[in-house]
């Protein structure tokens, strides 16, 4: 096992600092990252409430009684309260009807206290997921979900960025992680981390590989990336045998084995080999809610020419 540090980041931003693994990787710390992120939220909020005279609004949409869906709703409320965001909750039951679902975002999209709009997923399934999302106003589509918002990666004039992906990209950015030229391979094609992944690090002039279920040599294909990021929600997918040891590796998965809580990476044999590695839990996961905050934010600022 190498002691040495692979990666030395410098004019790191107040309030990071550089911490490393026992074999020498720079661990990127979400959570810490997430900490700053909501605090200036906060701040740029209370200065914002006093300049319009109300507080930025964010309406979250439950529709039934998923546990888990229940513990996510109120996190984000819990968020919301803390960095000056007002939150309105809305939860119907889990027979409600797609006109249902459909009216209520009517409402919602015309009301003005209301920047961002967020539909908890997954919904039953007798409702349409991409109709719900479709019927949501652009301009308070803050999980960046409406086709609208979706073309609009290809291009230079987002208003929004998805959640997830942008927290990987504020994460780096936050560790002097230049990603301008750099090869980068992510695993997963989803809608909602894997694809917009990769538009957002193409849009950052790396080098992009998207990798999936049908890659032939996936090993391969991580061996000779500089950035791995890994959403492909199989628990230990890549190990320390998949990377090469400049290799920043960033690991989206939240998958539950047994009592615990792991990413698709195996932390603990690929944290002593590679360059910088995120945690599962405390890497990307705390990045996202945050990342909703901001782009709550943003909406707010767009409706009061802000």
């Amino acid at each position: 096992m190498s002691t040495d540090r692979k990666l030395n980041p410098v004019n790191l931003p107040a309030g990071i600092e550089a911490e490393y693994t026992p074999g020498g990787a720079l661990i990127l710390d979400g959570k810490l990252c997430a900490k700053l992120l909501r605090e200036e939220v906060r701040l740029e909020a209370q200065h914002l409430t006093d300049v319009v005279g109300r507080s930025p609004g964010l309406a979250v949409i439950q529709v039934g009684e998923d546990p888990a869906s229940s513990i996510y709703v109120n996190n984000k409320k819990r968020a919301c309260e803390a960095a000056n965001i007002r939150s309105f909750s809305y939860h119907l039951s889990e027979d409600a009807t797609l006109k249902d679902v459909l009216d209520l975002i009517e409402s919602i999209n015309n009301t003005p206290e209301v920047d961002g709009i967020l539909v908890q997923l997954p919904l039953p399934k007798h409702i349409s997921e991409q109709l719900v999302i479709n019927a949501i106003d652009p301009g308070k589509d803050v999980d960046c979900f409406h086709p609208l918002n979706v073309a609009a990666l290809f291009g230079r004039n987002q208003k929004f960025l998805p959640c997830t992906p942008a927290g990987v990209m504020e994460i780096l950015r936050r560790y002097r992680i230049d990603v301008a030229g750099k090869k980068a391979l992510v695993i997963g094609r989803s809608n909602i981390v894997g694809k917009p992944m990769a538009l957002l690090l193409l849009a950052a002039n790396a080098t992009v590989t998207v990798a999936h279920s049908k890659t032939v040599d996936l090993s391969s294909a991580c061996r000779n990336a500089d950035i791995v990021v890994v959403a492909a929600g199989q628990p230990g997918l890549v190990g320390a045998d998949d990377f090469n040891e400049r290799a920043v590796v960033i690991d989206v998965g939240i998958n539950r084995v047994g009592r615990k809580v792991v990413g698709d990476v195996d932390f603990k044999s690929v944290a002593d080999k590679v360059a910088a590695i995120t945690p599962v839990p405390g890497g990307v996961g705390p990045m996202t809610i945050a990342m909703l905050l901001r782009n709550t934010l943003t909406a707010f600022k767009e409706h009061n020419d802000l």
